[in-house]
């Protein structure tokens, strides 16, 4: 236990992760940060085939940058790709990467991104060359959801790189609520540019994150098992990225499901979909 609001876990498996105080949640609580982290994001977004055919910048918005595992696995999977890469992470407090540089060695996926670490957690931003690829790594401190407000009022005006991957790392529903509503997720895919295929996996499969995601513009799908989860969730603003799209049965799953209907404030509560969400749902495109 310590007095910074997070402690060191061990993990079945022997790996170490954080936990936080505070939330009552582990980061990567099953098979821990780093093989997570292959799993959801590098492996199923195809990541290292999509950067080595990329021309120019390839940029990915890290949200919730925690202790950073996730930002770090992609930085070492693609370190020998020439193709530059633009990292964009956001979370509302440091303490995490500060606890875990503290913990560097018995967190074990560090190693020689450490001083890179430290000089994004002093200078909130960073330049330099991992690998044979040129890199660039920017973190926004505060809050999330009235950042990508504030950069939509701003369109056509860019405060924010439009994304070709989008880590989604937050806090779980229940314990962050202002993380999975409606109207952040609504306001996520009008930041997108509808010329640049943008991939979002999740940890979670939660009917009410789908309907959510569905409801905002995207397609959605089933995501790759990562832990003792059988199944995840990818959205994306192409059909072209999802490999195994949810359909009408899983429509008609969700319409008998007790926790469906999307937060539309940032207020933590489980209901049936509404006969109007329903009727929005039947119209999407992934269902026609």
């Amino acid at each position: 236990m310590t007095s910074t609001g997070y402690k060191i876990i061990r993990l079945a498996n022997g790996v170490h992760s954080v936990h936080s105080l505070a939330y009552r949640e582990t980061f990567h609580p099953v098979v821990g940060p780093v093989a997570e982290a292959e799993a959801l994001y590098v492996k199923q977004l195809r990541l290292v085939e999509r950067i080595r055919g990329h021309v120019g910048e390839f940029v990915i918005w890290d949200v919730g940058l925690g202790a950073a595992a996730n930002a770090l696995t992609v930085l070492r999977a693609t370190r020998d790709l020439a193709c530059a890469i633009r990292l964009v992470s956001f979370d509302n407090s440091i303490e995490p990467l500060r606890f875990a540089l503290h913990h560097a060695a018995t967190l074990g996926y560090f190693d020689r991104y450490g001083p890179l670490a430290q000089t994004l957690m002093d200078r909130h931003s960073a330049r330099f060359q991992n690998g044979r690829q040129p890199a660039s790594w920017t973190l926004h401190l505060g809050d999330f959801p009235a950042l990508l407000a504030l950069s939509l009022s701003r369109l056509p005006a860019r405060s924010l790189p439009a994304p070709h991957a989008i880590f989604f790392d937050a806090y779980s529903p229940a314990k962050n609520p202002a993380m999975w509503t409606l109207p952040l997720f609504t306001h996520l895919f009008r930041l997108l540019d509808p010329k640049r295929p943008c991939a979002l996996p999740t940890y979670s499969r939660s009917t009410m994150l789908r309907a959510t995601l569905l409801l905002a513009g995207f397609y959605v799908g089933a995501g790759h098992a990562t832990g003792e989860k059988e199944e995840t969730t990818i959205a994306a603003n192409t059909l072209d990225l999802i490999d195994e799209p949810l359909d009408r049965k899983w429509l008609q799953r969700a319409q008998r499901s007790t926790s469906a209907e999307p937060l539309r404030q940032p207020l933590y509560r489980q209901a049936r979909l509404a006969p109007e969400t329903m009727e929005e749902l039947q119209r999407h495109p992934q269902f026609k």
